[in-house]
């Protein structure tokens, strides 16, 4: 069995790990079809590093890491080599275990009759090989979104038991990076299946792996390793540790929650608003962003019809549709149900907040707004506010 859904409750293995050579990747990506998974990583792909199915552990970025800023995303050459110096794509791994587009059924007319038919599918076991701290959590949000409450979602449920971890530990973190900030990286948390981190240094290209269930014990056992030396696990903890003072972002200190709550009026939204373009980038980005419409479809002749259940967005106006018209109506008002919910009120709902710092919002969105610069106008705006200065 992989291990369990829930990544904050499982432990990981205590033992010290063991070392894979560059070549022992190889051989895992191979135990891993050999075991029946589709196995998913990183690669390089229309500009971009991209999570797509592996054949072989050649098809990882090798000596490819990336420039991230507002609105802006690079891939630039590596001189050292590494695989995984990379921070977080255009993808997260949402897009596997709560994909966009899902046919839910669909019915044909047969005589005076109309026939339903439940969609059954067919879901690959995935082991998802390179999954960064962020990403892990994400993961565990959606857990507890998707299968945590009494609506269960029995395609996440479906996708999710039979899934993977591969963590990566992040040594290398982007210009939007703000995972220190929301408690979520760059070590890897528990309940992943295995647990690498890379090292690359004058004593060569090794990763240090760790088992964080059976499964993952048992996939160890029939990989090329050896034991972990000294210098190999001081290098890995010490290349985590430097990457946790050198994220490119930070949240404003203090309890979010409180001050998401506190600036509903604030003219700050007025001024994101006139900047936002409502487009839904950064929720289509966002690993833990999870809502979803339901579309009804038929051909030309009315004898079959389907429906199939999508991502949406509460940046689209008809997300709040309600009989008379939309809820919120303006920019401003779409921009603050997202943000508020995110870093607010989530907490209501599920008990955490639902941002783990990954920053693709702020690359990912075409006219760079950044959430953490939205923050910290935000506590700028109360700390003003309390001591009666001007905004």
């Amino acid at each position: 069995m992989s291990a369990s859904p829930d990544l904050y409750n499982s432990s990981p293995s205590a033992s010290s790990g063991l070392v894979l050579d560059k070549d022992g990747m190889v051989a895992l990506v191979e135990v891993l079809a050999g075991r029946g998974f589709t196995v998913v990583g990183p690669t390089v792909r229309d500009g971009a590093i991209v999570l797509a199915e592996l054949k072989s552990a050649d098809e990882l970025p090798y000596g490819w890491g990336v420039e991230l800023e507002a609105g802006r995303y690079r891939l630039r050459e590596r001189a050292d080599g590494a695989a995984f110096a990379n921070a977080a794509g255009p993808q997260s791994w949402k897009q596997f275990l709560h994909p966009a587009k899902v046919r839910q059924w669909r019915a044909d007319r047969v005589g005076e009759e109309t026939v339903f038919i439940a969609e059954e599918t067919s879901t690959p076991r995935y082991a998802f090989l390179g999954v960064r701290p962020c990403d892990a959590r994400a993961i565990a949000i959606q857990d507890r979104v998707l299968t945590g409450g009494p609506h269960l979602d029995p395609e996440y449920r479906g996708r999710r038991a039979g899934a993977l971890l591969i963590a990566v530990e992040c040594t290398e973190p982007g210009g939007t990076c703000f995972c220190v900030s929301m408690g979520t990286g760059p070590t890897a948390p528990p309940g992943c299946d295995l647990v690498i981190t890379e090292v690359v240094d004058d004593d060569g290209h090794r990763f240090w792996i760790r088992g964080g269930s059976q499964e993952g014990d048992e996939i160890l056992a029939e990989l090329p390793v050896r034991p972990a030396d000294p210098a190999t696990c001081a290098a890995a903890r010490a290349g985590v540790a430097a990457a946790e003072d050198r994220m490119g972002r930070t949240m404003p200190e203090g309890d979010l929650r409180e001050l998401m709550a506190g600036t509903l009026d604030a003219p700050r939204w007025d001024d994101v608003a006139g900047r936002c373009l409502t487009c839904g980038n950064c929720t289509m980005v966002c690993p833990t962003c999870f809502c979803t419409t339901t579309e009804d479809v038929t051909d030309l002749t009315g004898d079959h019809a389907e429906r199939w259940r999508l991502w949406d967005s509460c940046f689209d106006l008809d997300f709040s549709q309600l009989h008379g018209g939309p809820v919120r109506t303006s920019p401003r008002s779409r921009y603050r149900q997202w943000m508020t919910h995110k870093l607010g009120t989530w907490y209501d709902q599920f008990g955490s907040s639902g941002c783990v710092g990954c920053g693709r919002c702020i690359v990912w969105c075409p006219v760079g707004i950044d959430i953490t610069e939205e923050a910290a106008a935000l506590h700028d705006w109360t700390r003003s506010e309390a001591s009666g200065e001007a905004p």
